[in-house]
């Protein structure tokens, strides 16, 4: 039971790793365009933020 526990938490890991970058990418094309006083930007902006502070506690807990 264990490995599936790990296997679980690692698959999860990663999906919070590319959902971050996606996010970051989109953040990032939205700022460039000059729309950050959208709705969908500030939406993407928390979003980056929650998931950031998620690694975040990875990396001090030395799981990144």
């Amino acid at each position: 039971m264990p490995d599936v526990s790990l296997e679980a938490f690692l698959r999860m890991r990663d999906d919070i790793v590319a959902e971050y970058d996606e996010t970051a990418s989109r953040v990032d094309e939205l700022r460039d365009a000059g729309k950050e006083r959208t709705a969908t930007f500030r939406q993407l902006l928390a979003q980056k933020m929650a998931l950031s502070s998620m690694l975040d506690r990875y990396k001090r807990y030395g799981l990144l």
